[in-house]
């Protein structure tokens, strides 16, 4: 591969890695750790083996007990190195064999091998800088934990993995489904090889490996190339040999194996999600429920409370002098709501709003809960309750945050209006005119009673001046009085309006700082989770 096309690959596979992390990390809290661990060690494992030699392969033989695995891998070599005789009776140690020394120890090191053997140069296989490095692993079903224990470990480590099989044993379960079935993602770092074949006659070898590849087939592993060999005739070696060094040759087998790593895990986030995409919070939805939440917090009381306020306050300014005093007994609906005061005190405050009661939660309730299943529709289970959660937090909190937000809301309670002046001081003219002509009407009265000489009075049309001064003072009081009413109740319906849509803003903040802004980050989290698992997986550019 040339140094362009391995940079170029280097960039995708960390665009790769940055996605699976994303994907990660967007997923705690709704999926569970014991999904995200293994993910997070898959992270961690490519992290190192990148910064570890890039221009070693690490090939690893696989096998149960009986399988000649440690025969293969002498015949391979070419030469032997593992045995079960004394010096490694229990084949309880990774062996390795490497070609091109400088920059392998790290890696062992990092693989955790110390049996580690220079190996000569081995036609068909390998050069001496050719960075091949050979492990002959424990048998994986081994009676030996510790054994079992490594043969787990490095089948996540190594670069390519070959599987030893042999005629008895090709189709047991416990190789299957133990280890090739799950790692069905690596193929492309996979090879079979089929050893012992010389135990077999002739006419039944092909038999037996058709019925592996459909075996391996079924497990996602129909691409992977399944070899006879022997390692007892030697049947075989030389094609295992090429097989290995083409992997080698093409420098392609870390990528691959940390790309099937990636894709591997980015499957297990999508199966542990399910698939789906919420559909959000659709137009018009966050407006329905600051209604909703608006009427359950008692809103329409508060407006009538604005609008009867005004109308009282202006009858005690605009009504007839003589009776406008019997208001000052009428109590004010805001001030025993606790809402007539200076809004910037609202922090200390509360209204004096009736709790809300069973019919009232259980419409915030509902609110909340059909706000929030509308939005998480189309999405999987994990993230649906997610969504949902979000939202059920969020309602926990509102009676109070609805509470406090009415309580701050500037209802303009103490705004008086220009034309209370103007008909105050008219109101009192009148009166004053009328108790002029009531004054004078008196006087005259005393001076006949006491038979003392009566003035004319003025006349207007025939009628004494001091009655139409009375007459006309109270007919415009009252005529005023009326006036101020209706005037009264078209500008407190406007300032009612005006109040309602205060509030309803109020509201509408409360409703998306605990409710909307909680459920478009869930779906926001989780659209973003979706693509970063499909960046993992398929390497699809974001």
């Amino acid at each position: 591969m040339s140094r362009h096309g391995a940079a170029r690959d280097a960039s995708k596979l960390q665009q790769r890695l940055e996605a699976l992390n994303e994907a990660r990390e967007l997923a705690g809290g709704v999926l569970a750790d014991d999904v995200l661990d293994p993910v997070l060690d898959v992270l961690e494992r490519a992290t190192a083996r990148r910064s570890l030699s890039a221009e070693h392969t690490v090939v690893g033989f696989f096998g149960a007990t009986g399988s000649g695995k440690s025969s293969l891998f002498n015949a391979v070599m070419g030469k032997t190195l593992a045995t079960a005789a004394a010096r490694r009776p229990t084949t309880s140690e990774p062996l390795a064999s490497i070609w091109e020394q400088q920059g392998s120890d790290e890696l062992l090191d990092w693989l955790e091998i110390s049996q580690r053997h220079q190996a000569e140069p081995v036609a068909g296989l390998a050069g001496e800088t050719s960075g091949l490095i050979l492990l002959d692993l424990p048998d994986f079903d081994s009676t030996r934990a510790a054994n079992r224990d490594i043969v787990q470990r490095l089948a996540g480590m190594v670069d390519v993995l070959i599987w030893v099989l042999d005629p008895q044993k090709y189709a047991d379960a416990a190789v299957h489904k133990g280890f090739l079935a799950p790692m069905s993602a690596h193929g492309a770092v996979t090879l079979v090889v089929l050893n012992q074949v010389d135990r077999l006659p002739a006419q039944d070898l092909e038999p037996v490996l058709e019925s592996l590849r459909l075996i391996l087939a079924g497990e996602g592993l129909g691409s992977v190339p399944v070899l006879p060999a022997s390692a007892m005739t030697g049947t075989g070696i030389d094609a295992v040999r090429a097989a290995i060094s083409t992997v080698v040759l093409k420098r392609e087998a870390l990528s691959q194996r940390l790309a099937a790593d990636i894709r591997q895990s980015a499957n297990t986030l999508r199966d542990a999600s399910g698939a789906g995409t919420p559909n959000g919070v659709r137009s018009g939805a966050d407006k329905k429920l600051s209604r909703e939440l608006a009427t359950a917090a008692n809103v329409p009381v508060v407006v009538d409370a604005v609008e009867r306020s005004y109308r009282l306050e202006a009858a005690r300014r605009t009504g007839w002098p003589v009776t406008r005093w019997l208001a000052r007994f009428r109590p004010d609906p805001l001030r025993r709501l606790n809402l007539r005061r200076d809004p910037a005190q609202a922090d200390v405050h509360r209204t004096s709003l009736p709790p809300a009661g069973a019919s009232q939660r259980a419409r915030t309730d509902s609110a909340v809960r059909v706000f929030a299943d509308v939005a998480s529709d189309g999405a999987s289970g994990p993230w649906r309750a997610a969504i949902r959660d979000a939202a059920r937090e969020g309602r926990e909190k509102l009676p109070d945050e609805l509470d406090h937000a009415i309580a701050g809301t500037d209802l303009q309670a103490g705004r008086t209006s220009w034309w209370w002046g103007f008909f105050n001081v008219i109101q009192w003219a009148a009166l004053l005119v009328g108790l002029v002509g009531a004054g004078w009407l008196g006087v005259l009265a005393a001076l006949g009673y006491l038979q003392l000489p009566v003035p004319e009075v003025p006349r207007v049309e025939g009628w004494p001046l001091p009655t139409l001064m009375i007459v006309g003072g109270v007919l415009l009081g009252v005529v005023l009085a009326i006036a101020g009413r209706v005037i009264a109740a078209g500008v407190a319906r406007k300032r009612a309006h005006q109040a309602r849509r205060r509030l309803e803003r109020a509201v509408a903040d409360v409703s998306e700082r605990l409710v909307v802004e909680p459920v478009k980050v869930e779906v926001v989290r989780c659209t973003a989770f979706n693509q970063a698992v499909e960046r993992a997986s398929t390497g699809a550019a974001a």
